[in-house]
């Protein structure tokens, strides 16, 4: 059994103009959203084996957040470039290679991406738009990430940013 956990970026700041896309940094919401939701996580899920990171700053920022919050050792994080606007094929072969000793991968990255890949592997619920700071958790019957394919997932949890805020 394996299980992916996607977390889109944190709330970014837009306003820097002379930024690239890339050098973004999160704003005070996307800070304060990171550090709660990686605190929920941590009270309330198992530690991830790998924490697999796109290499944007407001990704790195969110991925780097949450492994203090899961006191995560720093050779369990990875950056990998290629999340960085990629494609369905794109994610889906980053995913395809990782070592099999990981069962559970936790990957945080940008949409569109991330909510294609989620109706993508899964068809249990249907995402219009995973929003800033959101994780979606699937579980998966395989040995072998190298096995993942569209619609073999099952819907572990997901947790939102805003379902915490309606309940204040």
């Amino acid at each position: 059994m394996k299980e992916l956990i996607f977390v889109r970026h944190a709330k970014s700041d837009w306003g820097t103009e002379f930024l690239k896309d890339i050098d973004r940094h999160l704003n005070e919401r996307g800070y304060r959203d990171a550090y709660f939701l990686s605190e929920w996580f941590e009270k309330n899920k198992k530690k991830p084996d790998l924490i697999l990171s796109s290499s944007a700053t407001r990704a790195l920022s969110t991925a780097f957040i949450f492994a203090r919050s899961l006191e995560q050792n720093k050779d369990k994080i990875k950056v990998e470039e290629k999340i960085y606007e990629a494609s369905l094929e794109t994610l889906l072969s980053v995913l395809k290679k990782m070592d099999a000793s990981y069962n559970s991968v936790m990957l945080f990255g940008h949409n569109p991406s991330l909510t294609t890949i989620c109706n993508y592997l899964c068809d249990d619920l249907f995402f219009d738009d995973i929003p800033t700071c959101g994780i979606v958790s699937y579980n998966f019957d395989i040995k072998k990430w190298s096995e993942l394919d569209e619609k073999q997932g099952k819907l572990n949890y997901y947790q939102f940013p805003k379902e915490f805020k309606n309940k204040g």
